[in-house]
Formats: structure tokens, C-alpha cells, sequence
């Protein structure tokens, strides 16, 4: 009978879907928007000769661009025209929003509403024109002595001229993938950004788990650890669905209030804090912060190698901030506790919280309405906010430093698993209120025509 019973709420959640028109064109342009993106992804930039490339990346490859490869879905490795990614977007973002935290100016701006969102968006757009020109200008100085060394060159024509349109290919194809971000946001399911970063991680997943495979094949790691592996990666996509779906539930009472009946009944509801509020933001912004500069360095290292002592120093500066290094695991852990106290704080205000409850005439028990209520509010969410800060640095850190320490070819990590399981479940959570969505305006529309009827 359960099993029926499944059956038939499947079914009609099916017919639901297929009468949701909307929803339905939401979807299919988000799966055409990351279809453009993959094409774009192997779209090279000119000038530059794929086949050398691809050998000299298998002799480099390891550490830092392995990582900066996985998030930009192989657009590093061919060094496509969105080899940048989104990340030269995402940092332009955060220093927009420390600005705007620090600045009374930005601050004024970013109180006038939809207006002061424009402005500011506007200036995330000017910063990432200027992020992706510096990075762009070393990414193509470094190329054009990418292996030198071994006697290849995969730049056909290196010069000036050469650079100046690696720049600019750059510079557009951020741009483009920053725009088809925002359509996703706006025309389609989900947080536009975020699905592009998902879409390169997940497009990544057959190249990492053949990797992994063949080197159990070749003897080079045994197989029991590849299950050991397989096994930690399950129970962290179990342990992340049960850390995002954990809350601290609120109650909130309201004063007693006359029914029709003539009793006087009172409201009780609740005020639902997630553990982790800042959801997948803090990793994506360490990693941006990380990534980036490490990026440049490292082809900027290339460049300079040995001839001179900032050469040197550029060099030094890779190996203390390698993959898995002590310095690298403790820049990268301060950064998600930092973004994730610092982006809790911009989308939950205790103040205007509590405010709001002053208003409606609600409170919490044992808790004057007002200042208290602010200040009790703030408390929780500080002592929510550690945990989920706890629970961020230690998925995204802890396998980082297993593989890394083992040696494993396997960059799919905490940090790549937690994009992508909450990232898919902020999705499915908005295709469903879709449907929900849905299902009230049919009711509606049911009974105005049968109020008109009578």
C-alpha cells in the first residue's frame, strides 16, 4: 500500500510539472544557458596552439590549476576564452560589499533600494573589467614562455600584439559569462553564478573519477583507498544534506486575538536561523581570493624564474601556498570563517528583525521586545554562525589535506562537493516552490469561477 501510495504522488507530482508552463520554460533555458557555457569552454584562445598546450598542462598539472581547472569546468587546461571563469566576478563582488560595509558613501548608496543595488552592481561590473585585465595581461605574459624549458612553445606568434588580444578575448568572455549568470538568476531556477561554478565541477567528474581509476589500475594508489575514497565522499554528501537542512528554531508569540467564535486565541510561530546561513558563499569567496592571485603568481613565476629576486620570491611564494600546504590550508580556512560570519551579518539584520516583530505585535517569551530582542537575536545567530562556520572549514578542509597528504589524483574535494550538493538543493528547494506556486493559482482560479457561477 506505502509503495502505491508513492506511486501515485509521483504521478501526480509528474502531471503537475507537465501542466507548469512557466516553470518548464525557466528550466529549459537554464539547461540552454549552461549548454553556451560548455561550448565556450572549448573555444581557445587565438593565437594559441591547443595541442602543445594539453602536453605541457599533463607535464605541469598538480596543486593550485588543478583546483582553478576543476572550478572553470577544463577551461583553464584548454585555455578557452572562459579560462578566467567567474572568479575575477565574484572577487570584484567581495570588495564591493567589504566597501560598501566600510565606506559611509557606499553604505548611503547601498540604502536607496533597488536604485543603490544598481549603482553598486555597476561598479562589481567596472571591477571585474579591471581584475580580468591584470589577470589576463600575466596569464598571457606567462604563456608565451609556457614550456620553454621543454623546448615547446604554445603561444604560435608571442608579442605584444598577442597579448593584447588575450586580453581582450578575456575580458569578453568573463563579461559574457557574468551576463548569462545574471539571465539564469533572473529568467531562470536557481542562483545564475553559483549553477555556472557547478556546471564546471560537475563537468569535471568523469575526468576525475577516470583519474582515479587508472591510477588503481597502474598500481600507483591501492584499492582499497579509492573505496576508502568513494565511501568518505558519500558520507559527506549525507552529513552536508543534514547541515543544511539543521536550524535553530525561534519562538515567537503573539499577542491574543478575538476569533469569530468569540474566544480569544493566541499566535505562536517560529523564527527559523539556519546553522549555516551564509550557505555556499564563504567557500566560493575564499577559494576566489585564493585562487586568483595564485593563478597569476604562478605563470607570473614561469616568466621571472631566476631572473631576478622578486623571481625568486614569486617562486617561494608558490611552494608556501601549494595545494595542501599548512599556509595555504590556514589562509583558505580563515577566509570561509571570515566570509561566513561577515555574509551572515549582510543577509540577516537582528535589528531590523526585531523591529519588524515590535511592529506586528510579537515577541519572544522571556524576551522584552525592542533592544533585548536584538541583542538575544544577535547572541543566537553568533553562537549558530560558529558552528556553521566549524561545520564550512572543516568539509572543505579536511579532505583537501587527506588528499593532498596521500597523494591522491582526486580534486574533487569538500569544497567541490559542497558547491555542489547545496547548490542542487537550493535549486530543487526553488523548482518546488514553483510548483507550490502553481498549485495556488490554479486554486484560485478555481474558485473565482465558482464565485462568479454563484
Amino acid at each position: 500500500m506505502a509503495s502505491r501510495a508513492d506511486q501515485l504522488a509521483s504521478n501526480l507530482s509528474l502531471a503537475k510539472f507537465g501542466q507548469a508552463t512557466e516553470l518548464k520554460k525557466r528550466m529549459w533555458f537554464t539547461f540552454g544557458v549552461l549548454i553556451v557555457f560548455r561550448f565556450l569552454s572549448f573555444v581557445p584562445l587565438p593565437g594559441v596552439d591547443p595541442t602543445v598546450l594539453a602536453q605541457l598542462y599533463k607535464q605541469t598539472q598538480g596543486g593550485v590549476l588543478d583546483i582553478f581547472n576543476t572550478f572553470s569546468g577544463g577551461s583553464l587546461q584548454r585555455m578557452s576564452l572562459i579560462a578566467l571563469g567567474v572568479m575575477p566576478y565574484i572577487t570584484a563582488s567581495i570588495v564591493v560589499q567589504l566597501a560598501a560595509s566600510l565606506s559611509p558613501t557606499l553604505a548611503a548608496i547601498k540604502k536607496e533600494g533597488e536604485s543603490g543595488r544598481k549603482k553598486l552592481n555597476q561598479y562589481t561590473r567596472y571591477g571585474t573589467v579591471g581584475l580580468t585585465a591584470v589577470q589576463g595581461y600575466f596569464i598571457a605574459v606567462g604563456l608565451e614562455t609556457f614550456g620553454a624549458s621543454a623546448g615547446m612553445q604554445a603561444v604560435v606568434e608571442p608579442g605584444m600584439l598577442f597579448r593584447l588580444v588575450a586580453v581582450i578575448s578575456l575580458i569578453g568572455g568573463t563579461m559574457f559569462l557574468m551576463w548569462l549568470g545574471e539571465q539564469i538568476t533572473s529568467r531562470g531556477i536557481g542562483n545564475g553564478t553559483s549553477l555556472i561554478i557547478m556546471a564546471g565541477i560537475v563537468a569535471q567528474l568523469p575526468v576525475t573519477l577516470s583519474n582515479l581509476f587508472e591510477s588503481g589500475r597502474e598500481g600507483s594508489i591501492s584499492g582499497l583507498l579509492i573505496v576508502t575514497v568513494v565511501v568518505v565522499g558519500f558520507g559527506l554528501i549525507a552529513f552536508i544534506c543534514f547541515m543544511e537542512r539543521a536550524q535553530r528554531r525561534v519562538l515567537i508569540q503573539y499577542p491574543k486575538r478575538q476569533t469569530r467564535q468569540g474566544l480569544m486565541q493566541a499566535d505562536r510561530s517560529h523564527l527559523p536561523l539556519k546553522v549555516n546561513t551564509a550557505g555556499v558563499i564563504p567557500p566560493i569567496f575564499a577559494s576566489s581570493l585564493l585562487l586568483m592571485p595564485l593563478t597569476v603568481s604562478k605563470f607570473a613565476g614561469d616568466q621571472v624564474a631566476g631572473e631576478s629576486r622578486w623571481g625568486d620570491f614569486v617562486l617561494e611564494l608558490n611552494q608556501w601556498l601549494s595545494h595542501g600546504s599548512p599556509v595555504y590550508m590556514a589562509l583558505y580556512g580563515f577566509g570561509i570563517v571570515f566570509f561566513c560570519f561577515f555574509y551572515t551579518a549582510l543577509v540577516f539584520n537582528p535589528e531590523e528583525t526585531a523591529e519588524n516583530l515590535k511592529r506586528n505585535g510579537g515577541f519572544i517569551p522571556g524576551i522584552r521586545p525592542g533592544k533585548n530582542t536584538e541583542n538575544y537575536l544577535d547572541y543566537v545567530l553568533t553562537r549558530i554562525t560558529v558552528i556553521g562556520a566549524a561545520y564550512l572549514a572543516l568539509i572543505c578542509l579536511i579532505p583537501e589535506f587527506l588528499i593532498a597528504r596521500a597523494g591522491i589524483p582526486f580534486y574533487l574535494g569538500g569544497t567541490s562537493l559542497l558547491i555542489v550538493v547545496n547548490v542542487t538543493v537550493d535549486t530543487v528547494t526553488q523548482i518546488q516552490s514553483h510548483l507550490l506556486a502553481h498549485q495556488y493559482g490554479d486554486l484560485i482560479k478555481k474558485a473565482k469561477l465558482k464565485g462568479r457561477m454563484r
